[in-house]
């Protein structure tokens, strides 16, 4: 019930449906049991107008004391409209006439994880976009207006970095030993020819959340959940990450157990390191 009209009717008809309130039967503008429905639909009506003013005034409030905390920003950093400007003053998007559709292709960043330096007082921002379901960084002029923006809605004094890097490079040496029934000494399955551990691999690094933590031992469960894979001896596995110094690759750095990627992702370099055994 949403006007004054509506809770009156309500009552009407809730009264309709009791048998010992059939006398009431008066249209009477003056009845005594007709001012007594009047009187309390209008007192339910205002009552609601009141709550709905005070959770009006609670959201205003509540908006002008945010936190921006981590989960704050990275929400601001995925709704993030490319080629729009914000209502002065505030940290709301000024979209006019634009129609949704074009709201959400405004929305660049696919991709986005917050996080706070441990040496300083400075916040991570590291984002991606998405290009045929893969992770890619955004381009410098995309990262212009970024920057912009997040020096307006920022809070004051917290100093602010954009990671905008290529992914990580992700170098395994694997040994699978394989179930000859099932696969062949390259790995494929003798039925349906498809390459059981490349595809698992694949799974999970596309399972593997923005900036989520590789874990070895995780991945060395995925693969051998794989068909025809009896064991799975990671011997190696390497990354290495853009140096902001030079825009270039560095060396590769074996991990030991587990690894954030620098950039928020990692892209697997090739199969080359898979060999197979029985």
């Amino acid at each position: 019930m949403k006007n004054f009209e509506e809770i009156l009717g309500a009552i009407h008809q809730a009264k309709e449906s009791k048998p010992e309130l059939a006398e009431l039967t008066t249209d009477s503008k003056v009845s005594v049991w007709g001012n007594m429905i009047w009187i309390v639909a209008f007192v339910i009506d205002l009552l609601r107008q009141m709550f709905e003013t005070h959770k009006k005034e609670i959201d205003t409030l509540i908006a002008s004391k945010k936190l921006h905390n981590g989960i704050w920003i990275r929400n601001q950093l995925l709704n993030f409209q490319y080629g729009y400007t914000l209502i002065p003053g505030t940290d709301v998007w000024k979209n006019g006439n634009a129609t949704p559709d074009e709201v959400e292709a405004s929305k660049i960043i696919k991709y986005a994880a917050v996080t706070e330096s441990v040496d300083e007082k400075r916040v991570i921002c590291k984002i991606a976009t998405e290009e045929g379901e893969k992770l890619q960084p955004l381009t410098a002029t995309h990262i212009e207006a970024i920057a912009e923006w997040l020096s307006q809605i920022k809070a004051t004094g917290i100093p602010y970095t954009i990671i905008n890097y290529k992914p990580d490079l992700l170098l395994l040496q694997l040994r699978i030993f394989r179930n000859p029934l099932l696969l062949d000494q390259n790995g494929v399955h003798r039925i349906t020819g498809k390459e059981p551990v490349k595809e698992a691999l694949k799974e999970f690094m596309k399972e593997l959340p923005f900036n989520g933590e590789l874990r070895l031992q995780e991945l060395a469960n995925k693969l051998e959940q794989a068909e025809g894979v009896s064991l799975v001896q990671i011997d190696s596995a390497q990354s290495c990450w853009i140096d902001p110094a030079t825009n270039n690759y560095g060396n590769y750095v074996e991990i030991d157990v587990r690894k954030i990627p620098e950039s928020g992702y990692f892209e697997l370099e090739n199969f080359d390191g898979i060999s197979y055994g029985i």
